[in-house]
């Protein structure tokens, strides 16, 4: 039986909102991370890659760690991934100093890596950070896989190793990670990092998901999530069917990060749809076809 913590259940990457001339907007994201509060999300993660920590200096990201963490009394989780392991220690000692719950970090990009450097370079951060971390598995954008094998050591070795984001579509990937590490571990979460995936990850023994759409309708995510807990195979089922239907986010526009800053400046109003991605804007067409699929002006 798995031991359920604070790091179980509905997790949203957070979008970062930015002004019109891309400067980081904190009166937005604080609009933001409120109705995210209110729709009784678990885990807020700032500056995944829908919240674009690529795109930001370091200065800015430690400024977001700062600020962030007082505009919720929730679960809040500080994405520190970079290419330069130095900033990766840097901005999770400064997560831990103000109080982040965990901090996330992906394996090193760019150069791609053999099974032995991921073990040695995670080997190195879990002797060195100072409170709880999650890995961030994105094989397709870092040319290397945190295997279930490379997990499952990593959490027999460290128990401030909290648990992984596997954003990997395939489910029985993410299936492996489950039944490799609850060998050993209890308490690990291991979450989907595909929205679709949420039910069949718990069905399978997992923790939970970190999906895009909570941007948009966490509701959603929360209402399956009660659903579970209560047995409720209808909901279930009308909830796995949206999600499906909300998928179509992804498919809309050139680049996915944009066309969910749309939808939640088109539906909600406090922030815009400006990013850092070149050539993400939405054509009218792709508007009034999101306008569509999420009911914005009906």
């Amino acid at each position: 039986m798995k031991k359920h913590n604070e790091f179980y259940g509905v997790w949203c990457p957070s979008i970062t909102p930015m002004t019109s001339a891309g400067k980081i907007d904190l009166n937005g994201l604080r609009q933001h991370i409120s109705r995210l509060t209110e729709a009784r999300i678990d885990v807020v993660l700032l500056m995944g890659s829908i919240g674009e920590f690529a795109s930001f200096t370091l200065d800015e990201r430690l400024m977001l760690i700062r600020e962030v963490r007082g505009m919720t009394p929730g679960t809040l989780v500080a994405n520190v991934s970079s290419t330069c392991l130095n900033d990766v220690e840097w901005m999770a000692d400064e997560a831990f100093r103000t109080g982040y719950d965990a901090v996330m970090v992906l394996p090193p990009y760019y150069y791609g890596q053999t099974s032995a450097q991921l073990l040695s370079y995670f080997r190195h951060l879990g002797q060195r950070l100072k409170g709880k971390w999650f890995a961030y598995n994105f094989p397709a954008r870092t040319g290397c896989d945190l295997t279930p094998e490379i997990v499952a050591t990593l959490a027999a070795e460290f128990p401030n190793f909290a648990g992984i984001k596997d954003t990997v579509d395939c489910q029985s990937h993410t299936r492996n990670i489950i039944l490799a590490t609850e060998k050993i571990r209890d308490d690990f979460a291991v979450l989907s990092g595909y929205d679709e995936y949420f039910i069949p990850n718990l069905l399978a023994g997992g923790a939970g998901v970190i999906s895009g759409l909570n941007n948009v309708m966490p509701e959603l995510f929360v209402r399956a999530r009660e659903a579970w807990k209560q047995n409720d195979l209808a909901t279930l089922h009308e909830a796995q069917r949206e999600m499906g239907k909300f998928m179509s986010i992804y498919t809309i526009g050139e680049d996915f990060v944009t066309t969910i800053k749309t939808v939640v400046a088109r539906k909600f109003g406090y922030c815009g749809a400006t990013s850092r991605n070149a050539g993400g804007e939405l054509t009218p067409a792709q508007c009034a076809q999101i306008d569509e699929v999420f009911g914005i002006g009906h």
